[in-house]
């Protein structure tokens, strides 16, 4: 009977949704050709189309992604940076010297007390010395280790005003990005696959490099302001998941009926991937992240792009109309909006 239930368990996961339907991006690079083809040949858009179009970037090889290394990657956010000199000039090679010593130790009686030099085994039951020199000795270490971490999380969890806030939801299995201080729209964004999938539809858009490597690249990339302090709201829809970009030092779990907060800032433009790092469900492996840095003008664009509003932009006015007759627009809330209707990977 349990082994039933477990079966019928694994045949529902599944038989789930993998991804959900998302709004049409134009792939990455065809921007640039479409806003070629709207111009009329005088250097002036048609119908000002091409103002609204977004470039999305090609990322950069062992920028914001895995590359083989052994180690960390390039951290690119001040907490980062800080954590990763601090593991790497302070903890590694003090867990290095203290390994070595041990073995050291270790290899000393294994040789000066062996059997045939010590036919008799000492009879030492404790020496005070001894004990108070591996009793204190730690705790000195101990105390030097947590200086710098207490920074650490003090860095991390004390962040300054938020220029722009996103609301990240983990489903199962894709991410949807809402934007509230710019009329609140959403994203939603699924991994990118291969050419040669056999599932994937005829007609949809598939990977290409100017995406990203393999099983990290996506058909929506959150796109953030740099030098800005961007503020994420983390929960799920449906079980744990977690928000990680690993160039960031961000790791924020995503639980369902819980609102959890983690920030970033970031000034180097470019574009950052990252994976759910919480054992989710039969997709788990298939939830990545991209973050898209760009700077100001390009986020104003991307926004504008997306029929997002900035803060505190005036709103658009009928021409002939008095300023009097002119009402703020008011953004469709996520259920007044056409919903999205999930699709069977």
């Amino acid at each position: 009977m349990i082994l039933k239930r477990w079966l019928i368990v694994l045949a529902a996961a599944l038989l789930a949704p993998a991804t959900a339907t998302a709004t049409v991006q134009t792939p990455i690079g065809e921007s640039a050709a479409l806003a070629a083809d709207l111009d009329d040949g005088e250097g002036e858009t048609v119908d000002g189309e091409a103002a609204e179009l977004f470039d999305y970037a090609a990322p950069v090889p062992s920028v914001g992604q895995p590359d083989g290394r052994f180690g960390l990657q390039d951290q690119f956010t001040e907490v980062g940076q800080y954590a990763a000199d601090f593991h790497n000039n302070w903890l590694v090679p003090l867990i290095t010297a203290i390994s070595i010593f041990v073995l050291a130790l270790l290899l000393y009686a294994m040789v000066r007390f062996r059997r045939s030099a010590h036919p008799e085994p000492s009879r030492t039951t404790h020496n005070t010395l001894i004990e108070v020199i591996w009793t204190v000795v730690p705790v000195i270490i101990l105390v030097v280790i947590a200086v710098p971490s207490i920074k650490l999380i003090q860095k991390q969890y004390s962040p300054p005003p938020a220029d722009v806030t996103i609301k990240v939801t983990g489903h199962q299995w894709y991410w949807t990005y809402q934007y509230p201080d710019n009329g609140g729209f959403e994203i939603i964004s699924n991994m990118l696959k291969e050419k040669d999938d056999p599932t994937l539809p005829e007609g949809a858009r598939y990977r290409t490099d100017a995406d990203g490597p393999a099983l990290l690249a996506v058909d929506e990339r959150i796109v953030i302001p740099a030098g800005k302090t961007v503020k994420f709201i983390v929960t799920a829809a449906d079980v744990i998941h977690s928000f990680a970009i690993p160039a960031f030092w961000m790791k924020m779990d995503a639980v369902p009926g819980r609102l959890n907060e983690t920030w970033v800032k970031v000034d180097k433009p470019g574009v950052y991937f990252g994976q759910c790092s919480e054992l989710c469900g039969a997709r788990h492996a298939y939830m990545p992240i991209a973050i898209e840095v760009v700077p100001q003008a390009q986020y104003e664009r991307w926004i504008a792009s997306k029929g997002g509003t900035m803060p505190g932009a005036a709103p658009a006015q009928a021409e002939g109309a008095s300023e009097e007759d002119a009402a703020p627009a008011t953004p469709a809330t996520p259920a007044e909006a056409e919903p999205n209707q999930p699709v069977t990977a």
